[in-house]
């Protein structure tokens, strides 16, 4: 009898040993019924919100779709774009890539007050910031997928990981698809993913330099429509102040559709991280671009697949991070906050930065 309980006892170590071993991914614990018991009406709640606000802006809807994206490239999905200055935290959201383009963080702020209202204490940011991309995407017409939820808040950003990581309007391909292999994306990913700037708009000083001094040449980029670029020059004016907003997609600007690969095939990218997709010469995201352009299909489950993928980078389950209170700060810092009885409204929307 001894020696049979020393044999189960050695068995059970065992198999211990082999599971610990078994590359579990991160996502383990990530479900898109996450919310079933705690908060069933989280969805319906994060969409009302987005729907009413994208009736007024209907630029909002890519904008939250580029905030989710902003989010997970630095440190993870963990909302620490959301993060304020503080006394120990340096926001993300004065990175160089951040700075004065994020939009939408009122827009979540109003999300997690509905959520709250509902649900207090059981719906993070970062599953905010997940359902209202997805939602974004379907209101704009758009693919539609179930996200994984279960994610935690983080309790820290990382300015100099937004500065590193999250990829600029000039990358070249080399450039995009080293950006996006650090966060275990691939070219596919890449593509799929570019293809949300199938709807918003850009700022000229984003592209402006394509325009006039390509590359310091004093000549325009020789990749660009010619036709498009006459266009493009009369909103962003040479020595302008580069403030002037053009749409990423000329022909369908507010719909989620294809047209962006179209627009590659003749040369009318927005941005050259955008043509740099079809214009690259012998690149391997020429086939990729072309398929999309003739199959929407094939583009919309590419890109459900990188979105759902995107949003499981080094996400906080269990008990690692936190449910904020609010999304703009840290519970400790809330709760500093409570006691110095921020009593107006006024008073405690300083500091945030909201939308553009």
């Amino acid at each position: 009898m001894s020696s049979l309980r020393v044999t189960l006892t050695a068995l059970c170590c065992a198999l211990i040993v082999v599971i610990g071993a078994l590359p579990f991914p991160s996502n383990a614990q990530l479900d898109p019924s996450f919310y079933r018991n705690t908060c069933p009406k989280v969805h319906s709640i994060v969409r009302e919100v987005v729907r009413e606000v994208s009736k007024k802006d209907p630029r909002m809807l890519a904008s939250l779709v580029r905030l989710h994206f902003h989010d997970c490239f630095v440190q993870g999905c963990d909302a620490s774009v959301l993060l304020n200055d503080t006394s120990t935290i340096v926001s993300e959201q004065t990175a160089l890539p951040n700075n004065n383009s994020l939009r939408g963080l009122d827009v979540v702020n109003q999300i997690k007050t509905a959520v709250e209202s509902a649900c207090p204490g059981v719906v993070s940011c970062a599953d905010i910031l997940a359902l209202a991309a997805q939602i974004s995407s379907v209101l704009a017409q758009g693919p539609d997928w179930k996200v994984p939820l279960g994610r935690r808040d983080g309790v820290t950003a990382n300015q100099s990981l937004a500065n590193k990581n999250l990829p600029a309007p000039f990358f070249t391909l080399d450039q995009l698809k080293k950006a996006f292999a650090d966060q275990g994306l691939n070219t596919t990913d890449l593509v799929a993913l570019s293809g949300a700037h199938s709807f918003g708009r850009a700022h000229c000083s984003l592209f402006v330099s394509r325009l006039y001094n390509f590359s310091n040449s004093g000549k325009p980029d020789p990749t660009l429509n010619t036709a498009y670029l006459q266009e493009l020059s009369k909103i962003c004016p040479n020595g302008g102040p580069g403030t002037n907003l053009v749409n990423f997609d000329p022909t369908t600007p507010d719909t989620f559709d294809k047209n962006y690969y179209s627009n590659l095939q003749v040369q009318k990218g927005l941005l050259q991280s955008d043509q740099e997709l079809f214009s690259t010469s012998g690149a391997d995201t020429i086939s990729i671009v072309n398929r999309f352009s003739s199959n929407k299909d094939a583009f919309f489950e590419s890109f459900k697949a990188a979105m759902i993928k995107m949003g499981n980078i080094d996400v906080l389950t269990g008990t690692k991070g936190e449910i904020r209170k609010h999304c703009n700060f840290v519970n400790k810092k809330s709760a500093e906050l409570d006691l110095a009885s921020m009593a107006s409204q006024e008073t405690s929307n300083e500091g945030m930065v909201s939308s553009i």
